[in-house]
This record gives structure tokens, C-alpha cells and sequence, in this order.
């Protein structure tokens, strides 16, 4: 396991910021690639709603499915087709003329864009449980600094052609498919395989045979909330300080790339005291209280520099998909890493596209208050209560069960 370790872990977090890199760059170019595209205003409207809700819809879908072919034939060869699948988005997307073909490049960067699933398992398999939850935090601040870099990149990229960022993102993940096809070693020996079980790779059916794993049950629930509470923040957080503050895009951008280097220092660095010093457990009810606590304030603050506060001050919010995501990989059978992670990420997908449904609503219907009316926050007060519920049911979970590795297959 070490040799593999060292050979295939800094490919993967190589693979994991490159990919977020690319997402990066096309994050501020798709509203105008649409709108160059679209004959007015509401077919722009529509359009660009359809393109970001057909991404996550394919993930959900594509997520357990990829998962759990890794676990047959195992992490390599499903990771270099996913990273090709994803470059071949960035190029149909670059090349089309038609709005339709951009929504066909959406399915497919969606679908195979879950490169992230397998990328966890071969985490899942190359490292020891105790220090897994830190490695899927370092995965997480490669894709935060991915994050970083990528729309500031991409914004520089596109004053002149809105089709080169795509271009440039496509030619990023051939470089990383032609690294990976001649380094990277596979993870998953043939004795640890598994057969698919297509009844297992719908996403609803995975979610819930996920249930069934001893040590697990309400712990799926507690990351729906969880996650639900993450996008609904991500996903109303420009709009909502563009009615509330009169931010515009430099504000926005600012703000977002604080947020990108606060999530990189806690999950490179301060995850690895955390988890030493309080454990999993303890360390995902921290972040879970901190993220409620700080959404009410986001809420409540009624002037753009209190947002940059209390970003600063909730560090631990960053820290609790690891270390769920360490507590659930620990708890199953480690044939199954790759539809457990899937899983996981198909919740995540399906919240990015449920939250700003229920989101962005929100803000809309309170938009019209004075900033310093403390209705303007709803959104952020219903993310809190998303938060605070996940809290409380896994408080509640901590203290009845202890976890720890199980041989128990989802059911």
C-alpha cells in the first residue's frame, strides 16, 4: 500500500486541482457564452438555468455508476476515461455553435465529471483509516486552490475570445490523461474487486442501501442537511450580496477567493491537528455548530465587511465533508469504497441542484427590504437550520453507536 501511496496519491491530487482548475476557468465565461448565443434576455435566463441544473443531474446519475465500475475493473482506467470525458466537454463546448450541443458538452463534462467519486476511493485505498480523513482533506484544498486559480484565469483568458478558457481548459485535461495513462498506477488489487450489482448503481438505491451499512444509517441524512446548507450558501452568495451590499463582480470575485484560501489552510493544515487532537467525530460536530452559528450571522450582517469576517471565523466549517466523508469510508467494506463515495457525491450533486431551487427564491422574495432589516437573511437563516439539523441528528447518532471499520455490505 505505501508504494502504491507514493505513486499514485500526488497524481490524484494533481488530477483533482487540474479538473477544478478547468471548472474554474469556464465558471465566469458561461454567462456570456450562453448570452452571445441566446435571442434575448429570458431565452438567456433559461438556457443558463438549464446548462447548470443538467451538470448535477448528471452527476447524480453518473456518480454511483462510476463508483461502482471501479470497484470491478478498478480506479485507474475508469479515471483516465472520466478526465477524458471531461476535456472532451471543454472542446464540444469550445467548438458549438448551438445552444443544444452546449447542453449535450454539459451532460457529458456532468456524467463524467465525477472523476471526483473515483479519485476519493483511490484515497479510500491507498491510505490507512486513521489518516484518511486528512487525506480527503488535502483532496479537498486542491480543489479549493483549483478554485482559486481557475475563474481569475478564466477571466483574463476570455477578454478577447469567449472560447479560449474552453480550449485551454481542454488542453489542461489532455496534458493530465496523457500524464496519468503513463504514471499512474492502479490502487485496487484483483483479490479486492467486486461484481456491479446494477441494482445498487441507481443513485436513489445506493443512497439507501448506504443506510444499511452498520455504523452509517442516520449519518446519511446528517450529510444531506449538511450539504444542503453548504449549497445553499454557495449558490446565493453573489446574488445575495449583489441586492444586499450592491456588490458587483470585483467584490464578489474578492470575496470568493478569500473563501478559497481560508478552505485551502484549514484542509491542508488545521485538519490534520484537528483530527489528531478531537478525532472524526468530534471534529465534524465542530464544523457543523460553527457553520450553523456563522450562517446566522451571515444572515444578520448588514454591512460587506462583516462577510469577510466571519468567513475568517469559521474556519471549522470547512471541515466537515472530510471528516464525513472519513467516518462513512472507514465504516464499509473497503471492496465498496468507490459506490460508498459515489453515493455520497450523488447527494452532493442532487443539493446543487435542489438548493438554489429553494434558494434563490428566498432572496428574491426579501430582496426589496432595507439592508439592515434582518429578514433579507432568510436564505442564510434556512441554511443554519439545515446545518443545526444535521448537527443535532448526528450528535444524536455519535452518542448511540461507536464507528468503526465494518465488513457489512450496503444491503
Amino acid at each position: 500500500m505505501l508504494h502504491r501511496q507514493k505513486a499514485g496519491l500526488p497524481f490524484i491530487l494533481a488530477t483533482v486541482f487540474l479538473d477544478m482548475l478547468g471548472i474554474g476557468i469556464v465558471i465566469p465565461v458561461l454567462p456570456a457564452l450562453v448570452s452571445s448565443m441566446a435571442a434575448d434576455k429570458p431565452a438567456q435566463a433559461y438556457w443558463y438555468g438549464a446548462l447548470l441544473a443538467s451538470y448535477g443531474v448528471a452527476q447524480f446519475f453518473s456518480a454511483p455508476l462510476l463508483g461502482a465500475i471501479s470497484d470491478r475493473f478498478g480506479r485507474r482506467s475508469v479515471l483516465l476515461i472520466s478526465i477524458f470525458g471531461l476535456g472532451l466537454n471543454f472542446f464540444i463546448t469550445a467548438m458549438s455553435p448551438w445552444l443544444w450541443l452546449l447542453l449535450v458538452s454539459r451532460l457529458i463534462g456532468g456524467g463524467f465529471g465525477a472523476s471526483y467519486t473515483v479519485a476519493g476511493a483511490y484515497i479510500a485505498d491507498v491510505t490507512t483509516p486513521e489518516n484518511r480523513s486528512r487525506s480527503f482533506g488535502l483532496m479537498g484544498a486542491v480543489f479549493g486552490l483549483g478554485f482559486i486559480c481557475g475563474p481569475m484565469i478564466g477571466g483574463l483568458l476570455a477578454a478577447n475570445n469567449l472560447r479560449l478558457p474552453y480550449l485551454v481548459a481542454a488542453g489542461l485535461a489532455l496534458l493530465n490523461w496523457l500524464n496519468g495513462y503513463f504514471i499512474l498506477p492502479e490502487s485496487l488489487p484483483k483479490d479486492r474487486r467486486t461484481p456491479i450489482d446494477f441494482k445498487k448503481v441507481n443513485p436513489l438505491s445506493a443512497i439507501l442501501a448506504l443506510t444499511q451499512v452498520r455504523g452509517i444509517g442516520n449519518l446519511v441524512l446528517v450529510y444531506i442537511f449538511s450539504v444542503f446548507g453548504q449549497f445553499i450558501l454557495q449558490t446565493t452568495w453573489v446574488l445575495y450580496t449583489s441586492f444586499r451590499f450592491g456588490w458587483g463582480p470585483k467584490e464578489n470575485g474578492i470575496s470568493l477567493f478569500v473563501v478559497g484560501i481560508v478552505s485551502t489552510f484549514v484542509q491542508a493544515g488545521l485538519l490534520g491537528i484537528l483530527l489528531k487532537k478531537l478525532g472524526d467525530k468530534r471534529t465534524a460536530l465542530a464544523g457543523m455548530a460553527s457553520s450553523a452559528i456563522s450562517y446566522v450571522l451571515y444572515g444578520l450582517a448588514f454591512q460587506g465587511w462583516m462577510m469577510y469576517a466571519i468567513i475568517l471565523v469559521n474556519l471549522l466549517g470547512f471541515v466537515i465533508n472530510p471528516a464525513l466523508q472519513g467516518i462513512v469510508s472507514k465504516a464499509v467494506d473497503p471492496r465498496h469504497q468507490g459506490i460508498t463515495l459515489g453515493s455520497l457525491n450523488s447527494i452532493s450533486s442532487i443539493m446543487g441542484v435542489i438548493a438554489p431551487l429553494v434558494g434563490t427564491p428566498l432572496v428574491a422574495q426579501f430582496s426589496g427590504l432595507p439592508a439592515t432589516d434582518w429578514r433579507v437573511g432568510m436564505v442564510f437563516f434556512v441554511a443554519a437550520l439545515a446545518q443545526g439539523m444535521a448537527f443535532v441528528q448526528a450528535y444524536f447518532h455519535f452518542r448511540k453507536r461507536r464507528i468503526g471499520v465494518s465488513v457489512v455490505e450496503p444491503a
